[in-house]
């Protein structure tokens, strides 16, 4: 899948810059969550991924899935000539608001859905355990409202920067509805009493029973427990208090929290359930997430241009695949490509014809080479070529000698600044690298442009971790942790 991401250009968000309160250290409350009244399969069909990773045909698809599915709220649709009704006096016009009137769909919906009990209120707030299992692997960790705090203040850290069009869009969405309609992600090191409590509740019945768990389209089985628990929850508390978090997931979401914490404060508001944002805690020591890589694919720079300006800084070496009748198809450690024409040419009419390459062997190969350093695979489908051990000349020249030792030692640091920066003399920019989940979207992808693919390893949490502690900000689209939280299951209108 390709990875949506939406150009800088887009209309600024106004900085807002006045007082708002600062917490004590990570305070994640109880909240009286908004939920779907189904259960089972007929949940399942009303969540969705989250906003930022659902393409057109899926949004399409989803809308059709079930009339109330929660892609209704968070991805809302014009309705050409609707007029416009009554929106909260607070919600400002202008600006991304000018452009349709989804935003006050969104509004309506979400307010029918719970006046007709579509979706019900908590009585009392709760924390919720939220476990997501998928195959062997199992997440757990903790939903409620996080109280929002500056990263000069060092409690939530986030690792990558955000952009002007998407806090906008999120913001025009959040002042429409008064909602948050999905949870940021974070990271923290526990192994203490809260992650005990966890542990604790998951021994007991979930709230969505083990013979209706939602299973949804990714395979991944999402169960809730709740904990209202009055000395629970202060337990909790205590522990998460001195600790620190990193945003695996939502920097835009948590920029969105805050600038309209930062509105609400400055419209005379003062405190109120703005100063807190939806949040799912997970600790990454006990049942924290999978780590992928996201791959890039390079428009506008062929494989061949590709190896040839690499070969001045890096260690190159052509990887070998296979034929069908197992033979080789590639030499590895030459730029040979045996073709049926230069295989005739050279007499040997017999030998070895080049296949696409297999992205499975080029992880592996990855992975491997991976152990002793920094490495990357480029390939444009048809052969491939590892690149290791960059020279310290390029490492001096490309990667600025004030960022943190934690920042400069990143596989994706390597590739962004000094290889496709440096090397390349190309742009990091949307459309010359396009970003995607996995490497045979890549491949896909740099086959149609005639580009390559540039496939890394997983960043490992310790990095994104080291890298949000000294204050820095990774290459965008470093890191894909998963699963990532399913959209609809626990929503919290502001009020």
């Amino acid at each position: 899948m390709r990875l949506m991401v939406a150009p800088d250009a887009a209309a600024p968000v106004p900085p807002v810059s006045v007082p708002v309160p600062v917490p004590a250290g990570l305070v994640l409350a109880p909240f009286r969550a908004a939920r779907f009244a189904a259960t089972g399969a007929d949940l399942a069909a009303l969540t969705s991924p989250p906003y930022d990773v659902i393409d057109e045909d899926e949004r399409t698809a989803l809308e059709a899935s079930a009339a109330h599915n929660v892609v209704r709220l968070i991805l809302p649709r014009d309705v050409p000539g609707d007029v416009p009704g009554a929106l909260p006096e607070h919600v400002a016009t202008g600006g991304a608001d000018e452009v349709g009137n989804r935003y006050e769909q969104a509004a309506r919906t979400l307010r029918a859905w719970v006046d007709s009990g579509v979706l019900v209120r908590d009585d009392v707030p709760t924390l919720y355990v939220y476990e997501q299992r998928q195959g062997d692997h199992v997440q757990r960790g903790l939903v409620g409202v996080l109280a929002l705090a500056d990263p000069d203040a060092q409690i939530v850290l986030p690792h990558e920067n955000t952009m002007a069009g998407p806090v906008s869009d999120r913001l025009s969405l959040t002042r429409a509805t008064a909602a948050n309609l999905e949870p940021i992600f974070l990271l923290y090191d526990g192994g203490g009493p809260a992650s005990a409590a966890v542990a604790e509740a998951v021994a007991s019945p979930p709230i969505i029973d083990v013979d209706t768990d939602v299973n949804t389209a990714d395979r991944v089985t999402h169960r809730l427990w709740a904990i209202d628990d009055p000395a629970t929850l202060e337990v909790i508390a205590a522990d998460l208090l001195p600790r620190r978090a990193v945003i695996a997931d939502g920097h835009h979401r948590y920029a969105t929290y805050r600038q309209y914490q930062a509105e609400r404060h400055a419209a005379g508001a003062g405190d109120g359930p703005w100063d807190f944002g939806l949040t799912f805690l997970v600790d990454a020591t006990a049942s924290g997430p999978q780590v992928h890589a996201i791959h890039r694919a390079v428009r506008g720079l062929t494989l061949a241009d590709a190896v040839s300006r690499a070969r001045e800084s890096f260690t190159v070496r052509q990887l070998t695949t296979t034929n069908a009748d197992g033979t080789a198809a590639t030499a590895a450690g030459t730029d040979a490509i045996a073709t049926g024409a230069t295989a005739a040419a050279a007499g040997t009419a017999t030998a070895p014809v080049p296949v696409p390459v297999d992205p499975a062997t080029l992880l592996d190969e990855l992975a491997t080479a991976g152990r002793a350093g920094h490495a990357f695979v480029i390939t444009d489908g048809s052969a491939a070529y590892l690149l290791t051990q960059p020279s310290a000349d390029l490492l001096r020249q490309a990667l600025p000698a004030e960022r943190s030792e934690a920042f400069r030692r990143l596989d994706v640091t390597v590739a962004h600044l000094a290889l496709i920066s440096q090397v390349w003399k190309l742009e990091d920019a949307v459309g010359v690298v396009d970003y995607y989940h996995d490497a045979p979207a890549a491949l896909a992808a740099a086959r149609a442009s005639g580009g390559v693919a540039l496939l890394l390893n997983p960043t490992p949490v310790t990095d994104v971790i080291a890298v949000a502690g000294a204050a820095e900000r990774m290459p965008r689209k470093s890191t894909l942790f998963t699963p990532k939280p399913r959209t609809g299951l626990l929503m919290r209108p502001l009020d």
